[in-house]
């Protein structure tokens, strides 16, 4: 029987045949105006095939979908087949649409023991730890090539890229370690003006930032600024197919792609870390002279003292591995993204967060190598 006699609203005319119920959907189904209920269409009756036909000149919009993905739940929990093929092409998309993006599940699966999860947790630091050393293999193998044969490298992408990750990065670059090195020369004045060390100030802003803070700060920024770059930049490339048809037309992506960036990074950053050396240690003399009253000259003899060649060689070699870190972070990530909008976000963040991981670590790893040789 139909639900509603009104032939502007909405119609469900129900028959049933043996273990069959037949719905015939008519009238306008508008999601302004009610539309029939499932459980009084329904009427108690428990078929065990539902078929839903659509008679002609019935006007429809998202109404008729969400009964659609009524009857589809009510015949998934009971267990019945729901016959679709009389209905519109465009309408059944749409109901296979909302049955796909519909949660039937809780957010959180709670199923699963905590052995269980911890162990697919490990699992999967272990699947991204071998695609990383696979990646880096792969960053090896095009070294060698390009050691043997430098003439197929592209060095005008590389000389571009080195124009983008270090001259357009000197201005960031001197603002941090110039701030840098006076928040040093502050906290340090602090406490060395009370026991009368003042001009010892330039020794803690000098060791500080040639081992530490230039290259670190540098490597930092770089993370957020060029290897997001280059991750958003593969990740968008891969969205648009064009590292598909590299590789189609027998163009390796690391030799073309990730090399050039790589060797951009590696050499600029050592001589974007001495800039910061530089001007870190300037911000220091500027704040000793405005508080503390030390002359320039004495600021500067007192740095030379203090600073050797093997504090400048070590923050040397840890900015050119920063900078390889960098852009070993921001062309795997970008490689990885998956072809989305949205993709390509997580891709530039996530190698912004493993770059700064790799930075911690890598920094960590040479404080203990540094204090075991004496360094």
């Amino acid at each position: 029987m139909p639900v509603s006699d009104d032939i502007s609203h909405a119609q469900v005319h129900a028959r049933a045949e043996d273990c069959r119920l037949i719905l015939e959907l008519s009238g306008v189904w508008k999601v302004t105006a009610p539309r029939p209920d499932w459980s009084g269409v329904l009427g108690g009756l428990n078929p065990t095939v539902v078929r839903l036909e659509l008679r002609d000149k019935t006007q429809w919009d998202s109404s008729l979908v969400l009964f659609v993905h009524e009857a589809r739940r009510w015949c998934e929990n009971a267990g019945a087949q729901l016959d679709l093929e009389a209905l519109p092409p465009a309408l059944r998309r749409l109901a296979d649409r909302l049955a796909g993006a519909y949660l039937t599940r809780p957010p959180f699966d709670r199923s699963k023991s905590f052995l269980a999860v911890v162990g697919l947790a490990t699992e999967g630091v272990g699947q991204r730890t071998r695609e990383f050393l696979r990646f880096v293999g792969e960053c090896t193998l095009a070294a060698v090539r390009l050691a043997r044969q430098p003439h197929r490298f592209r060095w005008r992408d590389c000389f571009s890229e080195m124009q983008a990750c270090g001259a357009m990065a000197l201005p960031i670059v001197s603002l941090i370690s110039f701030l840098a090195g006076v928040t040093l020369a502050y906290t340090g004045a602090i406490i060395l003006r009370q026991y009368g060390g003042d001009i010892w100030v330039a020794d803690l802003v000098g060791l500080s930032t040639v081992r530490e803070m230039g290259a670190v700060m540098t490597a930092t920024v770089l993370a957020g600024r060029t290897g997001a770059a280059f991750a958003a930049e593969l990740g968008n490339m891969k969205m648009n197919e064009e590292i598909d048809a590299l590789e189609t037309l027998g163009i390796r992506a690391v030799d073309f792609l990730v090399l050039p960036r790589r060797l951009a990074l590696a050499v600029m950053m050592p001589l974007l870390a001495l800039y910061a050396n530089g001007v870190g240690i300037f911000g220091g003399m500027i704040v000793s002279l405005g508080i503390l009253d030390i002359p320039p000259s004495a600021y500067w003899v007192e740095t030379q003292s203090a600073i050797d060649l093997s504090d400048l060689s070590a923050g040397l070699i840890k900015s050119i591995t920063f900078g390889m870190i960098v852009g070993l972070a921001g062309c795997l990530r970008g490689l990885q993204a998956e072809r989305s909008a949205s993709g390509v976000g997580r891709a530039a963040t996530s190698a912004v967060v493993t770059s700064i991981l790799l930075i911690v670590t890598a920094d960590a790893v040479f404080a203990v190598v540094f204090n075991i040789l004496h360094i």
